[in-house]
């Protein structure tokens, strides 16, 4: 077992990183973290694979659980969604001495963490990731939220969980394009914080894809922690934080232009290259450098180009309603180095340009 703790003076919390842990988190709950009610929230494909276990063990616990699900997708990952489920919540009874399970992957984790957040004002979850991108990412930090027609994540709170459950055997039910997917945000941390994680992503590629139990561990103990110091330096991202969205600014808007098609570690790849070459042009970052980034996104199978097909008035529309905006400028995060990163609101819609239209 791994135990990492995000500093964040009353609002810490521990990740534990475990093997084998879900099927002991009923009585963990039970030991540790006492509720009127435990409601798990998933969408419908996980509350098959796991939400009914998990079920079953709060009730043979002795526990009162229900579960709520919806439908699958970053497409309902939306106000809608969460009006539905706070009226399910409701119905069942849910009061301010109740608790979230956050259980799934991102776009999970962000509705019901956001549902935590205004739900009676707020009641405590805890987060309990399904895929290989929640458990390195999304679960940890406190971000949760919503999109809106307008763009990807406009709406929500930070909002951190008592506690991050990782079991890295749920994985093994974890599709392969998912896991690649989630491959993309692992990759981020080493770029943006540690040359010596990227160097281990390269070399240790046989095991990781394997799954092999110590080798995943340390994957996904290494982005945690990486993730867990920004965090601690920079809860509400007003400096150091904001390099964690290395990657997103233009992956976003991709995203977000193939009506969420694209996978979001997929959508990121491609904002990683953008953001290098953007880096490239300015002298900022080396030839070599880049070969490297691409070399290992590609030994992942992850994508590096914007595909040819999507409407490029589209993505720059949506760059424009980035949530990180301000005053009329979009931050960019750009690598000088594998493990080494600049946060700048000065690029040119030329230097947009051309990498929106690189071939």
């Amino acid at each position: 077992m791994s135990v990492l703790s995000v500093g964040l003076g009353q609002r810490s919390y521990q990740i534990t990183i475990e093997h084998g842990c879900f099927e002991r988190l009923a009585g963990i709950l039970a030991a540790d973290y006492p509720a009127s009610r435990y409601c798990i929230v998933a969408d419908d494909t996980v509350a098959r694979l796991y939400g009914r276990r998990l079920l079953q063990m709060l009730r043979e616990q002795g526990l009162a659980g229900d579960l709520l699900s919806f439908v699958h997708g970053e497409a309902n990952k939306n106000l809608t969604t969460v009006a539905a489920l706070a009226s399910g919540a409701a119905r069942l009874g849910l009061d301010r001495k109740s608790m979230i399970l956050a259980l799934g992957g991102g776009v999970s984790g962000d509705i019901a963490g956001f549902l935590a957040s205004c739900y009676m004002r707020g009641i405590p979850f805890i987060q309990i990731p399904t895929t290989l991108l929640a458990q390195v990412d999304s679960s940890v930090g406190g971000k949760t939220g919503v999109d809106i027609p307008e763009g990807k994540n406009l709406f929500g709170a930070f909002y951190q969980p008592l506690a991050v459950y990782i079991d890295p055997l749920v994985l093994g039910s974890l599709p392969q394009v998912q896991y690649l997917n989630g491959m993309a945000e692992v990759i981020k941390h080493g770029i943006i914080r540690d040359e010596n994680y990227f160097n281990f992503l390269r070399d240790e590629f046989k095991a990781i894809m394997a799954l092999e139990p110590a080798t995943l561990t340390q994957l996904i103990y290494v982005s945690c922690r990486i993730k867990a110091e920004v965090v601690a330096a920079d809860e509400q991202e007003s400096s150091v934080r904001r390099i964690l969205n290395f990657g997103h600014t233009i992956g976003h808007s991709v995203e977000a232009a193939s009506s969420f098609s694209i996978l979001h570690g997929f959508a990121v790849s491609i904002g990683m290259v953008a953001a290098a070459r953007i880096a490239l042009m300015r002298s900022l970052l080396e030839q070599e450098q880049l070969d490297a980034m691409l070399s290992l996104l590609r030994q992942y199978q992850l994508p590096a180009e914007i595909p040819s097909e999507l409407d490029r008035s589209l993505i720059k529309s949506y760059l424009l309603t980035d949530k990180k905006r301000i005053s009329g400028k979009t931050s960019y995060v750009l690598p000088k180095r594998v493990g080494e990163v600049v946060i700048t609101d000065q690029v040119s819609r030329e230097e947009i340009e051309a990498v929106l239209n690189y071939h």
